[in-house]
């Protein structure tokens, strides 16, 4: 029988290496510091850590903006501490995943430097020019993400160059042959250094039509949503030309992985299902897991998830795996959004859930958004748009890992606030109360690393009625039901026949129960017939 895929039972957990753990006391997160936390990671049971960028970067848009895609900032620490971490979490039975920041480079990128130099210059055509539009101005009608024209002019070759965020993010051409194997060898460059994988940044963003007509004008835009909803962007992402392209980046993975040391490709693809779904290929050539994002913003109602759930895995093409997200380092904290309560809920609910779920950063810990005061606000996103709740920072702050000053995180000052509430919601303070947050994952990990059903197991729909959402999970004769109330009063349940492993609320029923109690999730592992 054929092995599965390591990625396919594994949890992953993504560090915003800035905010996790600081060795040097300069108040910015570190490779070191990663490494010094690796006993906390496998204690807490995940099987991969994915870091976001940690390439050298003038940190126009924290790291998104890469000036060499083969080294590391130091502010990080050097490629020897990152050989070092690599070489630790391997050692601990810890898989390791980078940022693949393909869409765009940093203009201090030497790649860029030489586009920028001349209009004849051999690299010209690795980024998108355009000359002015008839009687000037933007070749079209494109926005940033960010706000704003995402065409900026450069006056000493008469040319407007392309960006789909800042202006010190200049979009790369993945239409030229050159750059696209340039681009690929970076891949080959991390896999041979011994790399598991990728998260792919704006995966569906890479290419662009052709003729850059103008994007559709939104009608019903809302300014409170952000510029960059004024149009539609139907021809600024999402262009065929892609799935050619992680076809190719496929290959190159699937070049260094062998059985039982897969190599995994995640595309961050935020798109309807169905557009969705082709990132998996057409004969499962694409990304592995195209990041499924439904759950940060699903109306926390039962009976949608069920829907959603539901034609999740209808939609999943012939081999294709499921995964799951609750939160990351762009979107708000799941106790921010659902409240600490019902936090628990949904965090039982990520962790079973078929699929490989993606757990970020101290949501095991019931980190909240936290409150960046106007003269700390470092994201380029808020100090452009400000005031519409797009700020990033808020999900970013400081991991803490004690009580003590700056929460264990850096003896400097930190480089943003840690959030409100870290004096009680830190690692040290949550291990020793058998009730918190983190004693929760802690137990819910356990349950499923030991469970094939919750791991790799088929998932069924239980129907049920108001507030519940209940499933069953099943692999090799082992059953597990899952019922979530996600409201904040008693619901009765038919479940059946089982022995209760895990309540949100903490203490569990003899037998399975037929009233679930405000905000509970329970596991019931399903009686056998003798």
């Amino acid at each position: 029988m054929t092995k599965r895929p390591w990625w396919q039972s594994a949890v992953l957990y993504q560090i915003y290496p800035w905010s996790f753990q600081d060795s040097d006391g300069d108040g910015i997160g570190d490779l070191r510091g990663i490494e010094n936390r690796l006993d906390y990671l496998v204690d807490l049971g995940v099987d991969a850590i994915w870091l976001s960028p940690i390439f050298p970067s003038p940190m126009a848009d924290f790291g998104y903006d890469v000036a060499d895609y083969c080294g590391i900032d130091r502010r990080f620490g050097m490629l020897a501490d990152f050989d070092s971490l690599l070489a630790s979490a391997h050692a601990r039975g810890l898989k390791l995943l980078l940022d693949f920041v393909p869409n765009h480079s940093s203009d201090q990128h030497p790649w860029f430097v030489e586009s920028r130099s001349s209009c004849d210059n051999p690299k010209r055509d690795w980024y998108i020019w355009r000359d002015a539009a008839p009687g000037g101005g933007p070749p079209n009608n494109w926005i940033s993400d960010f706000g704003g024209p995402a065409w900026t002019w450069d006056a000493a070759t008469g040319q407007y160059y392309y960006h789909a965020f800042l202006k010190e993010q200049p979009d790369l051409n993945w239409r030229n042959p050159e750059l696209r194997a340039a681009m690929l060898d970076v891949l080959r460059f991390w896999f041979a250094r011994g790399v598991d994988g990728f998260r792919i940044d704006v995966l569906w963003h890479i290419v662009k039509h052709a003729d850059f007509p103008d994007n559709p004008i939104n009608p019903d835009w809302d300014p409170a949503t952000g510029e960059m909803n004024r149009v539609f962007q139907l021809h600024s992402t999402d262009q065929p030309e892609v799935h050619d392209i992680a076809a190719d980046m496929r290959a190159v993975a699937d070049a260094f992985g062998r059985e039982g040391d897969d190599r995994v490709l995640i595309g961050e693809i935020y798109l309807p299902v169905e557009r969705l779904m082709r990132y998996y290929g057409r004969h499962g050539e694409g990304v592995h897991l195209p990041f499924n994002f439904q759950l940060i913003d699903a109306p926390w109602d039962a009976r949608h998830l069920a829907r959603m759930i539901a034609d999740y895995e209808t939609a999943l093409p012939p081999g294709g795996w499921p995964n799951w997200v609750l939160g990351n380092h762009d979107r708000p904290r799941s106790a921010t959004k659902r409240g600490s309560a019902q936090a628990r809920v949904a965090a039982m609910l990520l962790l079973t859930l078929r699929g490989t779920p993606t757990l970020y950063y101290g949501d095991e810990l019931g980190m909240e958004n936290g409150d960046i005061p106007p003269d700390r606000v470092r994201d380029p996103r808020e100090l452009r748009e400000p005031g519409l709740g797009l700020g990033r920072d808020p999900v970013r702050t400081p991991m803490a890992w004690d009580d003590s000053p700056h929460g264990g995180f850096t003896t400097g000052e930190p480089w943003l606030p840690l959030g409100a509430g870290w004096q009680k919601r830190n690692v040290a303070g949550e291990l020793a109360d058998p009730a918190s947050m983190l004693s929760f994952h802690r137990a819910l990990l356990a349950i499923r690393r030991t469970s094939p059903a919750l791991t790799i197991g088929s998932i069924r729909l239980i129907e049920t009625a108001g507030a519940v959402l209940a499933y069953e999970r099943e692999q090799d004769g082992e059953r597990m039901v899952i019922a979530l109330n996600l409201s904040d009063t008693p619901v009765s349940v038919d479940l059946p026949h089982g022995t209760p492993l895990l309540s949100t609320l903490g203490d569990l029923p003899a037998r399975a129960p037929s009233l679930l109690r405000p905000d509970e999730g329970l596991i019931l592992k399903v009686d056998t017939p003798a």
